[in-house]
């Protein structure tokens, strides 16, 4: 009986997570968290994302927080950001939710925070899709770790989407096979104050909304740097 409550809980807090209004100022929050996450993951300089890497991502997303828990079952749920590279600079963000379930000998919660690093064209094409599952529709892999990047060897050619998690401080790369990722339309709606077309924000036709030129930036400066060194 306890099993079965503890698994109906943890539907219960996806699912009102999921369907919950977001105002402005929560996705602001949402912004900010994922610019604070990226920062941290960053700072590893010996233990985060290869620089080669860096250099041929064409778009980034940052789930903060995104929360995992099972008792058996298992589930996952998150909301984060995206931004991709454009001829100018990197683009405005838009919003997604990631979403995914296991079965196993698993017990307990906990909270991770998630990137995703499209490493070509076909990865950004992803992204623009309404909804997708990676390691269906969208080929990925868990991402190498290490600045160098010495073990980053096949990925150019066998992933479209590379993913890695940060929890209690350890940076590594994660499978996320059978998430599904999920436009977040009304979110991205609310943020910008009016309809806007996915794939026009993402190609940087739409201005960066003043709440997030700091994320923005610091996407560019970790990733511009990159391409300098």
């Amino acid at each position: 009986m306890k099993k079965v409550v503890f698994t109906l809980c943890i539907c219960l807090l996806f699912t009102s997570s999921s369907f919950a209004a977001s105002s402005p100022a929560d996705l602001q929050n949402r912004i900010n968290a994922a610019k604070t996450a990226l920062d941290d993951i960053m700072q590893a300089q010996d233990r985060t994302i290869p620089i080669n890497i860096l250099r041929s991502a064409t778009c980034v997303a940052i789930v903060p927080g995104m929360m995992k828990g099972a008792f058996i079952f298992g589930g996952q749920y998150g909301q984060g950001v995206v931004t991709c590279r454009t001829g100018h600079g990197w683009s405005g963000p838009v919003f997604i939710r990631l979403a995914g379930g296991s079965f196993g000998f698993q017990i307990g919660a906990q909270a991770t925070d998630l990137v995703l690093v499209a490493v070509n064209n076909r990865g950004f094409q992803d992204l623009l899709q309404s909804k997708f599952k990676i390691g269906a529709g969208a080929s990925a892999a868990a991402g190498p770790v290490g600045r160098a990047g010495q073990a980053a060897t096949d990925w150019k050619m066998n992933a479209e989407l590379l993913s890695y998690s940060r929890n209690k401080g350890l940076f590594a790369g994660i499978d996320l096979s059978g998430t599904s990722v999920t436009q977040n339309r009304e979110d991205t709606n609310t943020y910008y104050g009016r309809p806007e077309d996915f794939e026009n924000i993402l190609r940087g036709k739409i201005a960066v909304p003043t709440g997030a030129v700091p994320f923005v930036r610091d996407v560019a400066h970790h990733f511009v740097e990159a391409k300098k060194q």
